[in-house]
């Protein structure tokens, strides 16, 4: 897999451990594909800059919903952060730059600003991927509660959550596990997994492409990646790429059922 400049800068971020990735750098990595003059240094530096405004603003007892509070109230209330209801799909809610420029995001890109600043503060937070909603909780002993970025930083309990995820999807079943903490890596491949659903239905197949590299970099073994890129070149007539990515999709996936599918496209490309 040849990859760009960018691609090659999110490989060398996403090598290292998980504890040690920097969840800002690789996003903005992912937004190098787009902006590709954009330098990921000015906006590390923002979110050092409002990471020491809200460190001017802390009591010294630094009590857990204090410090939430007075993060929700710079973000929300004098910055203006909010979540993009207008336009939810548009693919600049899932680049960290133009969430930071636009003060727009959608709930996994507007927590990665909150957790980002958690960090700079030293006050652990974490990714929490519930299906449909992403939401971010203060890593406390004894203490469960969760924040929604999206909803200007609205603090709920698992009860809460678990009402919203009702909401979103009637038919299916609570899970605790759904609450559980989400990993760096994890966390990464859901801002992708979110970008490659928008620019499939875009058929902006080329952004795609890149998409599904870098998804493929975090989840090697992810067969089913593997053939949505192998059939995206074959929309884009990259005829050796594509028979490549299906050849390994078979090999690793020995009875799919859409084998058939899979190898009439390979026997057509046999055939050019």
């Amino acid at each position: 897999m040849r990859l760009s400049p960018a691609g090659q800068r999110f490989y060398q971020e996403v090598q290292k451990s998980n504890g040690r990735i920097s969840l800002a750098a690789a996003a903005l990595y992912i937004a190098q594909e787009e902006y590709w003059d954009m330098d990921p240094t000015f906006y590390l530096e923002k979110l050092d800059e409002m990471a020491a405004v809200v460190r001017s603003r802390l009591p010294k007892g630094r009590y857990p919903l204090k410090v939430i509070q007075v993060i929700n109230e710079y973000l929300f209330d004098e910055l203006k952060f909010s979540g993009n209801q207008i336009d939810y799909y548009d693919p600049d809610n899932s680049h960290l730059n133009c969430v930071l420029d636009r003060r727009l995001g959608i709930p996994i890109s507007l927590s990665l600003v909150y957790l980002e600043i958690a960090h700079r503060l030293r006050f652990p937070m974490v990714g929490v991927g519930m299906p449909g909603h992403f939401l971010i909780r203060p890593v406390i002993e004894d203490m469960e509660v969760f924040v929604d970025p999206f909803h200007q930083g609205e603090v709920l309990f698992a009860a809460d959550c678990q009402q919203r995820f009702s909401q979103l999807f009637p038919q299916a079943q609570w899970q605790p596990e759904f609450l559980g903490g989400v990993m760096p890596k994890s966390f990464l491949a859901r801002v992708l997994m979110n970008l490659k659903g928008i620019y499939v239905q875009l058929e902006a197949y080329k952004q795609a492409i890149t998409v599904l590299d870098k998804l493929l970099l975090l989840r090697p073994l992810d067969v089913l990646q593997l053939r949505d890129r192998g059939l995206i070149h074959h929309q884009l007539q990259n005829n050796q790429l594509a028979k490549k990515d299906l050849e390994n999709y078979l090999r690793s996936h020995p009875a799919p059922p859409d084998s058939l599918k899979i190898r009439q496209i390979l026997a057509g490309l046999n055939r050019s």
